[in-house]
């Protein structure tokens, strides 16, 4: 598994990780993860899940890096370290290493939610702070809110079909060494196998590149997420089988040519 580096922190993360939105499939696939470098492992409170992420790395916590987010709706000040607090409890964990504002708020000045996580971080509940789903301005305003501690992320939609954050929020956080976390990397699915029926033309692209370099579509798809330098990815599976052809994703990389070749199909 490659690793990449986590913003400027100097921590190194697996550029393939494991999401856990809608995630079902017990503790083995994310044990197996684990075993094949993809210790990242991303939860949320809104995912009602952390009690089974818990689960599924006791006795494996000093091999795995572990984020969560607070809901949207818990930005006060003092709303923010309660969720924390729950949420080490449902982890059944004395740290988080990754936590994120999973959304940014319109009634909640950002000064004060990004005042409760540095609280977090000088307290030692929270190694790092991130965000997800920030917009390139809202960003830089959580940025300004918090200065002496910084943003090491912002998880985002990014797969081939969906590329909004090439325009700007990309480069901005490629040039301020801020990590994007891709989530539903694989789209609805629709990245990971051809369609029984009529596939469209971009999708066939896909399929051809596979062919060319071996591998599956799947990890085609989520490798060109991770050709980017400070882009991870963090699809869910809920199976052993689709965890491990996740994990071969990484290892090896596609030609710029071939890259190039998707970003023409699929478009930006």
């Amino acid at each position: 598994m490659e690793l990449k580096e986590l913003g400027s922190t100097g921590v190194m993360v697996p550029e393939i990780g494991l999401g856990t939105w809608r995630y079902n499939g017990g503790d083995e696939p994310l044990r197996r993860g684990i075993e094949l470098g993809a210790f990242f492992i991303d939860t949320a409170e809104m995912y009602r899940n952390e009690e089974r992420v818990g689960q599924a790395v006791k006795g494996l916590r000093d091999r795995v890096f572990l984020a969560t987010k607070v809901l949207g709706s818990k930005l006060e000040y003092d709303q923010v370290l309660r969720a924390a607090e729950a949420s080490l409890r449902r982890l059944d964990v004395n740290h988080i290493d990754l936590y994120q504002v999973h959304w940014p708020s319109s009634s909640v000045p950002i000064k004060e939610t990004m005042a409760a996580m540095a609280a977090l971080v000088d307290a030692g509940t929270v190694k790092y702070v991130g965000v997800s789903n920030f917009s390139t301005r809202e960003l830089q305003e959580a940025q300004a809110a918090m200065a002496n501690v910084p943003i090491v992320s912002n998880q985002v939609l990014y797969n081939l079909k969906h590329r909004e954050i090439e325009g700007d929020l990309l480069p901005y956080c490629r040039e301020n060494r801020i990590t994007v976390i891709a989530y539903t990397p694989l789209a609805d699915g629709s990245l990971a196998a051809r369609p029984r029926f009529r596939p469209d033309r971009r999708v066939r692209v896909l399929e051809q590149v596979a062919a060319q370099v071996g591998k599956t579509m799947a990890q085609v798809a989520l490798n060109w997420c991770t050709f980017r330098p400070n882009v991870i990815a963090i699809p869910k599976s809920n199976t052993l089988d689709r965890t491990v052809e996740n994990c071969g994703a990484s290892g090896w990389r596609l030609t710029s040519e071939q890259v190039e070749v998707l970003d023409r199909a699929f478009g930006a």
